[in-house]
């Protein structure tokens, strides 16, 4: 039988978490595909999203809303519209090393 370590420090159960739910946002080839459209525009509409995923606008919410409730993406809204652009601050920071230190301590 496997013996559990509780994680007692809060501060780094925080950001376990944290991490998680971004990961988990990018855990989906849709929502890559999806971020992968916004960063070659500077923004872009629901409506041409849906054109050029080729997904129904209900589905491409629900991924969208993921990716926004994870701080990928960023939403402006216009009118009766929704434009979307990378947040690249996210981004650079999911890429950085500051990731790296969680798991690499010495190399920070």
């Amino acid at each position: 039988m496997e013996k559990i370590i509780p994680l007692t420090d809060l501060s780094l159960a925080s950001t376990f978490s944290d991490y998680e739910s971004k990961f988990k946002a990018l855990a989906d080839q849709k929502r890559l595909h999806i971020m992968n459209l916004l960063c070659q525009q500077e923004k872009i509409s629901v409506m041409e999203l849906t054109e050029k995923i080729g997904m129904p606008q209900s589905k491409l919410s629900y991924h969208l809303k993921v990716l926004l409730d994870a701080g990928f993406i960023l939403k402006e809204e216009q009118g009766t519209y929704s434009y979307y652009t990378i947040n690249e601050k996210e981004i650079n920071h999911i890429l950085s090393p500051e990731l790296c230190c969680l798991f690499r301590p010495t190399c920070c």
